[in-house]
């Protein structure tokens, strides 16, 4: 294949790939590593075909590499991405909230970080800052523009307050760098994103995050890193992005050196992160972001506890809150892993959206840091009755003057039964008990994006559920449903309003939670809960003939309430996210929007999801024995099968093929 590259020869010098790899696109299918990501390979329905066409940021322009046969074009915030045959890969447009919520935060720690080395950070469209005069004069019109962003100046001016002092310390005889997407900045971040497969999202990095050194985007496949170098030149991104082809672990491993790191680390793979945590708390520079995606939801969420404990060291029991504890589950195994190495983590930013979980937290060295771990991390008690549970932590820490103690914990937190209902604990964790978010961060990057609501093409999305975040109680760890405290006890389910304003008229403090629609954030004990709940039955009675005397409901309304509830709607009961109806929970975009099916080593994609489910379902549920020819016969492909023409599954060599080898 010819490559039209002659004039951006100094451009294709910076990419690590020999001339005869490029060379093999056209004479060998596409193999994909088996952790090529969904979200980054298109299906027929979400591509755009023809030829290419200049992206927002003139990517092709001057450097078109041509399309290969079957090629389409993908195009995603300002990058335009050629993609293999859409019969052979395809692309989740659901995951692009991510790569826009990626983008940002990135976007706001370069601004943070860069600060501090005397470089402005420039975004494209966003306003000039708000600089409040030392006379205090500001029209009207500043202030109005400052208020109905929502954006505090103090939090945009941090990097040009610096940039100013930079500039009167040194006389105005050194010039202040300025940092602009799409261009080098030598003392930007080092980015890496391990699992990169097509390179759209670094692509995206270098088109839309401004003060970027390098993105090294890596991928085991060979034919990957082809097509990532090819995208960076086709949208003109070749001086920023390299493209790399190494196991994403040992080149983690390869950079753990102080002055090798990275400052940004991107981890998204097909399903679980656990392989590459290791390398990548050790590659991950001093005060260095992590970005870290679960797609393994089933285990995180207590389908599989053993398996969860295995992958992370945490037991992950079934509940109602288990998004918001798979989220506890995976900082926990993040510090676990950072505490042998004597660093620890800060989460920045924790999200529990659609199919996935995604985690940014920076990353420390301090071994006095290092010993508060023990008392960060829980076990949690959750009573299969009823659904109330308590923490326990692992270690305990007292402050002694300017001496820290370190202690083991006492407990158990709760008796052999619940005291409320009277059935059994599970156990599960340990998870992390700390706050999940950093709130002056996280509204950073909401004051961001609000001011520059065309930036991303999930904004709204992102404003709404930034906005419940800073609503969230960060102390409080987990939630309740309302729908299940009502049906645990049998009765009507009360307004949401009414029951946050029972909590508050009890004097407690209430939040929303992002991770579940109907969740309920509190600090007030079990106790409290169900006394109100009680109070909200004797308004709903229930037949209390009909409950069985062995029922958490029985045991529960069994009890009288020590606390009269008032369920009159207060006025902040209500939260401003929801009283301006911001995009909080989006409806489902589209039919079977959910994970795709993992990429195949040789090339091409998995069986189609849906058609395999609706083969197999219900299949331990069949008893006509004509249901049951329709299915291939697993111990006759292995030879060992004695029933012969008598089996009841079918031993027919077309269907037999369809048995993956073990």
């Amino acid at each position: 294949m010819l490559l039209r590259t002659a004039p951006l020869l100094p451009l294709l010098s910076s990419i690590s790939l020999s001339v005869s790899l490029l060379r093999s696109i056209s004479s060998s299918p596409w193999i994909f590593h088996r952790t090529l990501k969904t979200m980054d390979l298109p299906p027929p329905e979400s591509t755009s075909t023809g030829p290419p066409q200049a992206a927002p940021s003139s990517p092709g322009k001057g450097s078109d590499p041509g399309l290969l046969p079957g090629e389409t074009v993908v195009r995603e915030g300002k990058a335009a991405i050629l993609f293999p045959s859409a019969n052979e890969v395809f692309y989740n447009p659901v995951q692009e909230f991510n790569r826009d919520l990626t983008c940002a935060v990135i976007t706001e720690f370069a601004r943070e970080v860069l600060a501090q080395r005397g470089v402005k950070v420039e975004v494209s469209g966003e306003r000039e800052p708000v600089v409040v005069s030392l006379s205090e004069e500001q029209t009207g019109a500043e202030q109005s523009g400052a208020e109905q962003s929502g954006a505090e100046p103090e939090e945009h001016t941090g990097a040009d307050e610096q940039t100013e002092e930079t500039e009167e310390t040194n006389g105005g005889e050194k010039p202040v760098e300025i940092a602009r997407a799409g261009e080098r900045c030598e003392s930007g971040l080092r980015v890496l994103e391990g699992l990169a497969a097509s390179g759209l999202r670094s692509v995206r990095f270098a088109l839309e995050v401004p003060g970027l050194c390098s993105v090294t985007a890596n991928d085991f496949s060979a034919k990957a890193a082809a097509l990532i170098a090819r995208n960076a030149q086709y949208n003109n991104v070749s001086h920023l992005v390299e493209a790399s082809c190494k196991d994403a672990s040992l080149l983690m491993y390869e950079k753990r050196g102080r002055k090798d790191r990275y400052d940004v680390i991107d981890l998204d793979p097909y399903g679980s992160p656990s392989p590459f945590i290791d390398a990548a708390v050790q590659a991950v520079s001093e005060g260095g972001l992590l970005c870290i995606t679960c797609t393994d939801m089933a285990v995180m969420a207590g389908n599989s506890g053993e398996t969860c404990y295995s992958k992370y060291g945490s037991v992950s029991i079934k509940s109602k809150f288990c998004h918001e504890m798979a989220l506890r589950i995976i900082l926990h195994s993040l510090d676990q892993r950072a505490g042998v190495y004597q660093r620890y983590i800060v989460p920045l930013l924790s999200v529990s959206v659609d199919f996935y979980i995604r985690v940014f937290v920076r990353v420390f060295t301090g071994q006095a840091k290092v010993k508060n771990s023990a008392s960060k991390q829980a076990l949690v008690y959750n009573c299969v009755g009823c659904g109330s549970f308590h923490f326990q932590r692992m270690g305990r820490r007292t402050s002694n003057g300017k001496h820290m103690k370190y202690s083991a914990a006492t407990g158990p937190p709760v008796g052999p039964e619940c005291e409320h209902c009277g059935h059994r604990h599970q156990l599960g964790g340990p998870v992390w008990a700390e706050p999940i978010h950093e709130p002056s961060f996280v509204q950073r990057v909401l004051s961001s994006v609000s001011v520059t609501p065309t930036r991303f093409g999930t904004s709204r999305r992102i404003q709404g559920m930034l906005s419940m975040i800073t609503e969230e109680l960060e102390d409080v760890p987990l939630y309740y449903t309302v729908y299940n405290l009502s049906s645990t006890i049998h009765c009507n389910t009360p307004p949401l309003l009414q029951f946050r304003s029972a909590l508050l008229h009890a004097g407690h403090r209430v939040s929303l939670s992002h991770a579940c629609k109907n969740g309920i954030k509190t600090d007030a004990p079990p106790k409290v809960i169900w006394d109100i709940m009680r109070c909200w039955e004797k308004s709903n009675p229930v037949k209390r003939e009909k409950l069985s005397v062995t029922s958490p409901a029985f045991k529960i309304l069994s009890t009288e309430p020590s606390l009269e509830a008032c369920f009159t709607v207060r006025e902040d009961a209500n939260p401003q996210s929801r009283k301006k109806h911001l995009t909080r929970f989006q409806e489902n975009p589209q039919a079977f929007w959910g994970p795709k099916a993992r990429a195949k080593a040789g090339g091409g994609i998995s069986t189609n999801l849906q058609d395999k489910s609706k083969k197999f379902q219900n299949k331990r549920k069949m008893t006509d024995s004509s249901e049951l020819k329709k299915l291939p016969c697993k111990k006759f492909k292995q030879g060992t099968c004695q029933y012969g023409d008598q089996c009841c599954y079918s031993h027919d060599p077309q269907l037999l093929d369809q048995i993956k080898p073990q």
